[in-house]
């Protein structure tokens, strides 16, 4: 049975609450992530000739099951994960974290304890990695890069260093073309590879296996980056540890090996990386070296001497490589003036877990390096600084930034300037002396608002204001003769009152109308995709099947010009990441019957146990496992939810009518005073109740005022409980039927109520919310402009000496001379 991604990452961030406290993050992934791996190569390995890992007797997850609640579980751990290092040459690679460790894990029975319970959280359903079939999705892999990116989070800023965000490491796999490659020896390299995740996005990208190599300085990360390459099935690929600089690792006949492709975030301006240096021809040819304090152009001189002669590169660097002076500033004449930067791409501050600044990607080419020489060379720019999400203390690029990038550099699209242009080297060279800093070239901040002293002083509004929103003119002709009027040359009168703008934009028979393409766009989209949402079976390739998804999506809202189609983009991106891909996961292996089963939701009750706090399930209630409960009401149960809601609307009118009533008797010396429960708001029925039972008792009760308060608050309580009592039986009621309903679905059914009532409703929601905010725009800023120019100096000027006259009036009646 499949699983879905976000139950397997929730599992995996509860086996770190096992080890929070007793370390930081940056050395408890160590011990998550060994675990993770161990527990995948038994379920896919174990028992198989030929196969990628080789799990020995003795060495596999299921032996370590075997020592739960041994006493000895800590050191026969690291044993029993050595041997499995052993059998597949790993050892110093998988075995770094020692299990066995008193200051990690406690002694005698704690670390028995913690270690027990670590062990028992890889052992349920949705790590069974035998039978739910991830491995072709990459869901584990996924799931180790959430793992990544969330200790990177936890480490904080000077231990996240190990994990290029997954976003940034797309756009560096995109622009260097590796979608396109054709030659099956193709290899790709990472001179700093950390963890490997860049290394392993990278080589996604290509049509079929590439051969992977990575160097990696710190040995435990090299390690986690081996891993990292067999969970996500690439256990072909060479990681090996050792300074880049000192100690090379990948030589070819006492020489650097050349590649085909290099990726690479390295360390930003590395300090030693002089320490023990050997040259191996890197710095030849060129007039100076790096900096001995600062090696960002020692990273780019490597991976220039690593690549073929038609070799390509992208590289992350902090934006000073562009304009820095004095051997830097020589370094990049030279590497200008041999053609080898195709384009350079300005990222947001603070994306990366080792350093809030700004960052760039610089592309590198060598086989087109010559016509970059020539007079109509240049290098593509592209400022991308502005496009981001805040994502706690970090920024984060979004779907839409990801594909904006990407489609603008491989397709050299100019038609914002103020987003990316290409520039001519004589411009580079000449005009700006080979800085290459991005704002000499494109101008991305916003125009200033400009205010108009004519308009302040005569009166109107300007027509540079009204005319830049020619956009919304230009679709809406007759808009703005309905909206405004000549009042002089060069400046327009609203025809309507102020408060009456939005109206009159939303009423207008030419915006409404524009809203009916919005809903043939999408109409159009769901058509042509429907036949491919409703057969999705094992044959699905579900990485495939987002980008055709996305890329139709696309070439509909492409021409609807008040919705920004990158925009469109993230709406079916985002929902796809947080909800559509976990269902077409689960469709892929499971079938749509899927849709007919509910699964139990449990909450975690603390429960004290030999002194102790255990967090144990509880179960609260149920949910469609890919049919929401909201979705089965809203079809088949409409008459029933709207009979609730009105009961619901009687109780909240009852409750009103009680509030009321005390808070009109429950005042100092009034009634309810003396019958409020201590330290709380709350009355006390019961008190109530007996004080009403003692006055039934006596004689004069028809004169009592507290008998006839008592009595009514308590009419008004009953009243109100009766009927949320109603409103109880009746979703219970509803519960009952929707969980009966999923029994009844057919397939066919499913298949409509997936497609239609979920998927489509929440994409749409989300386009439209865009549409909408998109169309108030025009009426916020037609009403910002009415408000500027509303009152001319003079008007204002009058104003105040009509008021200046009628307060001198006003003193000189109550007998003051001014």
């Amino acid at each position: 049975m499949a699983i879905k991604k976000n139950e397997l990452y929730s599992s995996l961030w509860e086996s770190c609450d096992k080890l929070r406290g007793g370390m930081d993050a940056s050395q408890y992934k160590d011990y998550i992530l060994t675990l993770l791996f161990v527990k995948y190569v038994t379920d896919k390995f174990k028992g198989q000739k030929y196969a990628d890992i080789n799990v020995p007797a003795g060495g596999s997850f299921d032996d370590l099951v075997a020592l739960k609640n041994n006493k000895d579980i800590g050191e026969k751990m690291d044993k029993a994960i050595a041997k499995l290092a052993e059998a597949n040459n790993l050892t110093g690679v998988i075995d770094n974290a020692k299990f066995f460790d008193n200051s990690k894990f406690g002694n005698g029975k704690d670390m028995v304890d913690t270690l027990t319970g670590l062990v028992s959280i890889f052992e349920r359903p949705e790590f069974n990695f035998s039978n739910n079939k991830a491995g072709g999705d990459d869901i584990l892999g996924d799931a180790y890069e959430y793992l990544m990116r969330n200790f990177a989070t936890e480490s904080g800023k000077s231990k996240g260093q190990f994990y290029t965000p997954a976003e940034v490491s797309r756009i560096l796999a995109k622009v260097i073309g590796l979608g396109k490659v054709k030659n099956r020896s193709t290899t790709i390299y990472d001179p700093a590879c950390g963890s490997g995740s860049l290394l392993i996005r990278a080589a996604d990208e290509a049509p079929f296996d590439i051969a992977i190599y990575g160097q990696e300085k710190e040995t435990t990360t090299a390690g986690l980056a081996k891993m990292n390459l067999v969970l996500h099935n690439k256990a072909s690929g060479e990681i090996k540890s050792g300074n880049t600089f000192s100690n090379p690792q990948y030589l070819d006949n006492g020489a650097l090996k050349r590649f085909d492709f290099v990726v690479a975030n390295p360390p930003f301006s590395l300090k030693n990386w002089t320490d023990g240096l050997q040259e191996f021809g890197r710095f030849d040819g060129y007039d100076d070296r790096p900096p001995e304090k600062n090696g960002d152009y020692a990273w780019l001189l490597h991976i220039l001497k690593s690549l073929k002669p038609t070799g390509k590169a992208a590289v992350i660097l902090p934006h000073g490589v562009l304009f820095r002076g004095n051997a830097e500033e020589s370094l990049r004449k030279n590497i200008i003036d041999r053609g080898y930067i195709k384009g350079i791409i300005g990222l947001p501050a603070n994306l990366f877990y080792g350093t809030g600044i700004p960052a760039c990607i610089i592309v590198m080419d060598k086989e087109d390096a010559a016509e970059r020489q020539g007079n109509n060379g240049g290098i593509f720019m592209i400022d991308a600084s502005h496009d981001f999400v805040k994502d706690g203390p970090k920024n984060r690029l979004r779907e839409r930034d990801i594909h904006k990038i990407v489609q603008t550099f491989v397709n050299r699209i100019e038609d914002d300037p103020k987003y990316a242009r290409f520039v001519p080297m004589e411009e580079i060279k000449v005009k700006n002396g080979y800085n290459l800093n991005i704002p000499r070239y494109i101008d991305s901040g916003d125009a200033e608002d400009e205010q108009s002293i004519d308009a302040h002083l005569n009166g109107g509004i300007p027509a540079g204001d009204v005319d830049s929103l020619k956009r919304y003119w230009d679709i809406f002709p007759g808009l703005k003769n309905k909206l405004f009027k000549k009042f002089r040359a060069g400046y327009y009168q609203l025809k309507v009152e102020k408060d009456e703008i939005r109206s009159a934009i939303f009423n207008d028979e030419e915006f409404k109308a524009y809203a009916e393409r919005i809903d043939n766009a999408f109409d159009t989209w769901l058509k042509k995709s429907s036949k491919k949402l409703m057969n999705i079976d094992g044959t699905v390739d579900v990485k495939k099947f987002i980008i055709e998804l996305s890329e139709s999506l696309i070439d509909e809202f492409r021409h609807i010009e008040l919705v920004d189609f990158y925009d469109v983009y993230q709406v079916l991106l985002a929902y796809w990441q947080e909800t559509m891909s976990d269902d077409v996961f689960v469709l892929k292996y499971d079938g749509y019957m899927a849709g007919a089963e509910i699964v139990k939701i449990f909450k975690k009750e603390s429960k004290k146990d030999d002194g102790k706090k255990k967090a144990e399930p509880k179960e609260i209630g149920w949910e469609g496992k890919l049919l929401p409960k909201s979705v089965i009401e809203r079809v088949y149960f409409a008459k029933e939810q709207a009979e609730i809601e009105r009961a619901e609307q009687v109780v909240a009118e009852s409750e009103s009518r009680l509030e009321e009533f005390v808070e009109e008797n429950s005042g100092e010396g009034s009634v309810l005073a003396d019958y409020a429960k201590e330290e709380s708001e709350d009355l006390d029925a019961k008190k109530i109740a007996a004080k009403l039972k003692e006055l039934k008792k006596q004689k004069a009760i028809n004169k009592s005022e507290e008998f006839d308060v008592l009595a009514k608050y308590t009419e008004l309580a009953a009243t109100a409980k009766n009927q949320a009592g109603i409103v109880k039986e009746l979703n219970k009621a509803l519960d009952e039927s929707v969980k009966n309903k999923y029994a009844e679905l057919t397939e066919k059914e499913i298949k409509d109520l997936l497609v239609k009532q979920k998927w489509s409703f929440d994409i749409f929601e989300g386009i439209k919310s865009l549409y909408d905010t998109t169309s108030h725009k025009i009426a916020t800023r037609v009403t910002e402009l009415a408000d500027r120019y509303e009152n001319t100096l003079g008007g204002l000027e009058a104003t105040v000496a009509d008021y200046e006259t009628k307060v001198k009036n006003h003193l000189k009646e109550m007998g003051f001379e001014v």
